[in-house]
């Protein structure tokens, strides 16, 4: 049995510029939504924790499109939750819905805990952990 993990969540405003020709949303502006939610979700939850966000890379990304975004959509509602975290590294999923609730795209990404001094990936340190293990489905015994 899998417990249902937290989600953090929060609103990305569909901006005028973010629309193409054909009045739909960007699929790059799309990934930048998921990136400014994942910011959020990184900084809000090293300050709740008490502790001071460091620095991740992203080293991989995927991203699906399921439907388009238009002006109309907007506000976007970003959910992020954690998949898994290993040693050094992390994956993000990513669930754009717009205010209907449909969801519009979906995202991985891969992230790694860096050392900007020696510019190499260093271990995720406890605190980092704690904030995103809250964030990751529990599978129990059986």
């Amino acid at each position: 049995m899998t417990t249902t993990p937290e989600v953090y969540s929060c609103d990305i405003q569909v901006r005028w510029g973010d629309s193409d020709r054909l009045g739909h949303v960007n699929n790059a502006r799309v990934v930048e939504y998921m990136q400014e939610a994942r910011s959020l979700f990184l900084t809000e939850g090293a300050t709740s924790a008490g502790v001071t966000p460091r620095a991740v890379v992203v080293r991989k990304m995927d991203a699906e499109f399921l439907r388009p975004i238009t002006d109309a959509s907007g506000p976007v509602r970003v959910d992020v939750s954690v998949v898994r975290v290993g040693t050094s590294s992390f994956t993000l999923r990513h669930v754009v819905k717009d205010t209907a609730g449909n969801v519009c795209a979906t995202g991985d990404a891969v992230l790694v805990s860096f050392d900007v001094r020696t510019e190499t990936s260093r271990p995720l340190s406890d605190g980092e952990r704690g904030i995103l293990e809250r964030y990751l489905p529990v599978t129990a015994p059986a």
